[in-house]
């Protein structure tokens, strides 16, 4: 199922600074980064649900938000993109972590 996972990060102090970097590396190891703080996660149910748990622990509810978009199995007819970046194939692109 592909996931479009976004979050907005208080970065206002260090231990903001870092959280958005673990965050982002975590979306990286599942999927790939389609705009700054926008990740595509084509992942099985395990791999969500880790996925989700490692992302809820590492960020901070009363400062940050993250918002998970289910596409689905069948995404590839949901997903329209237009403008200057490729769009990578989750399917049978490679994906380096």
């Amino acid at each position: 199922m592909l996931v479009l996972i976004t979050y907005d990060v208080s970065t206002i102090n260090k231990p903001g600074q870092r959280r958005l970097v673990r965050i982002a590396k975590t979306c990286l190891n599942y999927g790939q980064r389609v705009q700054n703080s926008v990740f595509e996660c084509l992942v099985d149910p395990a791999q969500w649900t880790t996925l989700r748990a490692e992302l809820l622990r590492l960020y901070k509810p009363e400062e940050d938000s993250l918002r998970f978009y289910f596409l689905g199995a069948n995404w590839e007819s949901k997903v329209e993109h237009h403008g200057t970046k490729d769009t990578p194939n989750l399917e049978t692109g490679t994906l380096i972590v």
